[in-house]
């Protein structure tokens, strides 16, 4: 920019620190959509954990430059970013939730069309983030993951288990084949 002005500078830093600090961040046409509908939108996307902006496409353009994200074949028309991020309660944002709202919102107001989006700092296609929307939630995930932790840890204690009690009987097998166990002194 040739001698900026700064409140387009500002907007700029702006933009730049939100890919910053998201964990991703969906970019969509909104062209077609009225004041209610982005409202509502923005509603939906904010229970899910994210929230819609409007930015102008040049300033965008900066912000990704500077941050070597290059975003520019999305940037065609009218773009308006879904940024997933911490939570109120600082808990982590979820793409997914964000990517299935858009998705959801996507078949009820067609004129919503996702063109791709960014994670850390890859560029999603708009494929990459429908596929994103076909993933299970994050609490989902975890949850299955401990599940993994913790039926590992069964099956080892079950395992270790198993280990003792065959020898014990090997043992007693032995000891029966041999006549049983002799008699003490004071047995007798």
């Amino acid at each position: 920019m040739d001698d900026p002005r700064p409140e387009k500078v500002a907007l700029v830093a702006e933009v730049q620190e939100r890919f910053e600090t998201a964990d991703a961040a969906i970019l969509t046409e909104y062209r077609g959509l009225n004041v209610a509908q982005i409202t509502r939108l923005r509603r939906q996307l904010r229970e899910a954990g994210g929230e819609y902006k409007v930015y102008k496409n040049t300033l965008v353009r900066f912000a990704t430059r500077n941050l070597e994200i290059d975003l520019d074949a999305l940037l065609e028309g009218p773009t308006a970013i879904a940024f997933v991020g911490r939570r109120a309660d600082g808990s982590p944002g979820d793409p997914v939730a964000v990517a299935k709202t858009l998705r959801a919102y996507a078949r009820e107001v067609p004129a919503l069309v996702v063109k791709g989006g960014v994670m850390g700092r890859a560029t999603l296609s708009a494929n990459d983030a429908r596929a994103l929307a076909d993933m299970p939630p994050r609490a989902q995930v975890l949850a299955e993951i401990a599940g993994l932790f913790t039926s590992g840890a069964s099956q080892i204690a079950g395992l270790l288990d198993a280990a003792g009690r065959d020898v014990l009987y090997a043992v007693q097998a032995l000891v029966d084949s041999r006549g049983g166990a002799p008699e003490t002194p004071e047995a007798a």
